[in-house]
């Protein structure tokens, strides 16, 4: 596992190289919370961010077969957090992505705290960036200009919507 940090101006930037391991996503969030916490300090969106990355690097370790790098790339208070893994497979993620119990959750819920998820393709894998505002829960769309949701509040929880749209559980017949 290695560690770069990178600063050039108001641009910070830190990367990891996580094993593929079970213990990827926490090695990954303990990391996150401290970049965030070095670039911004304690911010409401903090606890948001490093939820992003869980959910970023469990999919890498989910989905692939092989170890993955973390970027977090912050300027002022925009930030990219980008994971990037060596499977070319592309990862749904529409809303009418399949939920059940074992998954299809992350992407809605990125979404829902204000995340803008781009996959960027590459021979011998991808990346998948997710953009948002630490500060003000507001995301850039593609063309760079930034909507806000109303004044003092967060973006709305996708969690409702998601238990909504889930399959019911089959009838196991005990009990």
């Amino acid at each position: 596992m290695t560690t770069t940090t990178v600063s050039a101006s108001a641009v910070t930037r830190h990367s990891i190289a996580l094993p593929f391991d079970r213990e990827a996503p926490a090695t990954a969030r303990h990391a996150a919370a401290r970049w965030f916490e070095d670039i911004q300090g304690r911010t409401e969106r903090t606890a948001d961010a490093v939820l992003i990355v869980s959910e970023l690097v469990t999919n890498a370790v989910r989905h692939t077969r092989g170890p993955c790098v973390l970027t977090v790339t912050v300027h002022r208070t925009l930030v990219d957090i980008a994971v990037a893994d060596r499977s070319e497979e592309l990862p749904q993620t529409a809303w009418e992505a399949p939920l059940d119990e074992r998954g299809g959750l992350g992407f809605p819920l990125i979404r829902g705290l204000g995340g803008r998820i781009t996959v960027v393709p590459a021979l011998g894998g991808k990346t998948v960036h997710v953009v948002f505002d630490l500060d003000t829960g507001v995301s850039p769309d593609p063309d760079g200009r930034r909507t806000a949701p109303a004044a003092g509040t967060r973006p709305p929880s996708p969690v409702g919507r998601i238990l909504t749209r889930l399959p019911p559980r089959p009838d196991t017949g005990t009990g």
